[in-house]
């Protein structure tokens, strides 16, 4: 999600100031997603150039009220109406870090895998005591977004135990091989 979109979204609801966007769009994201109040203005002055937002004159206290313009109502509505394309592609750092462990001699890769997985573990375990602090009748999106990182953390675990499965299963790849196969993925993907 990017912040524009998370920000007329909540211009949708009513005209706020920058502070109270900034605010709003913590509180309601669970402050996964922190955004310095700089990052605010500046992406509402490209949502003003973009003809996405009016900006109202600065009160008494040098606030700017902002609100949507029929352009960024639009663009709201078709934010909510198109999913969004999940990218959570190779370029993961446990990925890289796991895929170089495996093929790098002298790096034992199940240590490094059971580490990882130790922390995914302790990350499992307090995600679950803080699903179970949370009231949904009270706070049903905060609620939504501990579980997606619950079960983001249950999936990594589960990826992790096929990583080790696979080199049980098939050793380590010998290092030149590896490279021979990765210079054949990328003449393929040409």
């Amino acid at each position: 999600m990017s912040v524009k979109l998370g920000l007329l979204a909540l211009l949708a609801e009513e005209p706020r100031y920058g502070a109270q966007l900034k605010a709003s769009f913590e509180e309601r994201t669970g402050g996964t997603w922190p955004v310095n109040v700089g990052q605010v203005y500046t992406t509402l002055d490209r949502l003003e150039r973009d003809g996405m937002v009016r900006a109202e004159e600065a009160d008494d206290g040098g606030r700017i009220l902002y609100s949507l313009t029929d352009s960024g109502r639009e663009a709201v509505l078709e934010w909510w109406s198109t999913p969004v394309e999940r990218e959570a592609g190779p370029r993961d750092e446990l990925v890289i870090k796991l895929a170089l462990a495996i093929t790098s001699p002298g790096v034992d890769s199940a240590a490094v895998a059971q580490a990882q997985r130790s922390a995914s573990m302790r990350r499992l375990q307090q995600l679950t005591r803080l699903k179970q602090s949370v009231d949904p009748a009270v706070d049903l999106a905060w609620l939504m977004v501990v579980e997606n990182q619950l079960f983001a953390a249950e999936a990594e675990i589960r990826w992790l135990d096929q990583v080790e499965a696979g080199v049980r299963r098939y050793g380590r790849p010998d290092s030149f091989a590896s490279e021979v196969v990765a210079d054949e993925r990328l003449e393929n993907r040409r």
